[in-house]
């Protein structure tokens, strides 16, 4: 799982047309439908703080958890930029630790596919009910085999930007469901450019395996959507937010 050095520096450039806003309607809506309040809420896959960030300006006390220390420094410059206190925690997610409980637990833009195991994700699922809070949610999103198969599997993606430029080589196997993308990064250093090169491993799942998972780490399952839609999940449907809640009553210490 360890992916995202050289291209730590670029990701934001690079991701600057990805739906966050959407997603934050999509996720504030679901904590006002399960009454979450605005207390502290993990981001699972934080990356360079984004998301975690938007969280915390509509008044939520953000944690961040990322396995990459590159993209996890870009995130804490930005806490500087603009003074804000978010904890960052660099942890693998299959074996993350926090001080205590919290109210929910957010994952967004495909962080789940890393996961490139049922026992991954069983495990990463298993330490998201043990630090929720009882009725506490869990919101996270995957692309699905299909996206894999059909749309990015095997092809090419490319792209020129100012001071950057990326070639993304797919390469999808049917037999275990990877998807590898092998990722060519040239940056301008001046008149030139360096080059630099990073694999990346994501694997598809289906909606029956993610509500399996969800289960058997003892979580309850509560909906299913498509993400780019909003509508019910399809065949077709190439990323799909999972919404879970946490119903197992948490161990509390009184104070002396």
């Amino acid at each position: 799982m360890d992916s995202y050095t050289k291209l730590a520096r670029c990701y934001d450039i690079f991701m600057d047309d990805t739906p966050y806003d959407k997603w934050l309607e999509f996720v504030l809506n679901i904590f006002e439908r399960y009454d979450v309040p605005k207390e502290l809420v993990l981001d699972l896959g934080c990356g360079t703080g984004t998301f975690t960030r938007m969280l915390a300006k509509k008044g939520y006390d953000m944690i961040g958890v990322d396995n990459s220390c590159e993209m996890l420094q870009i995130a804490m410059s930005k806490n500087d930029e603009d003074g804000s206190d978010i904890l960052y925690l660099l942890q693998d997610m299959r074996e993350f630790e926090l001080y205590g409980t919290v109210r929910a637990v957010v994952s967004v833009c495909d962080s789940i596919n890393y996961l490139l195991s049922d026992e991954d994700v069983l495990a990463t699922f298993k330490l998201v009910e043990n630090y929720l809070d009882k009725d506490g949610i869990f919101v996270f999103d995957f692309n699905t085999v299909y996206k894999y198969s059909e749309v990015i599997g095997d092809c090419t993606i490319a792209e020129n930007r100012d001071d950057y430029s990326f070639i993304w080589e797919n390469f999808y196997s049917d037999e275990d469901r990877i998807n590898e993308y092998d990722l060519t990064i040239f940056s301008k250093e001046g008149d030139l450019y360096s080059k630099s090169s990073e694999t990346h491993l994501q694997r598809g799942y289906t909606l029956d395996q993610m509500e399996q998972f969800i289960k058997q780490a003892g979580l309850e399952f509560l909906e299913a959507s498509d993400a780019d839609s909003g509508e019910n999940v399809s065949d077709k449907s190439e990323r799909i937010h999972i919404v879970a809640r946490c119903v197992k009553p948490k161990m509390r210490y009184k104070e002396d």
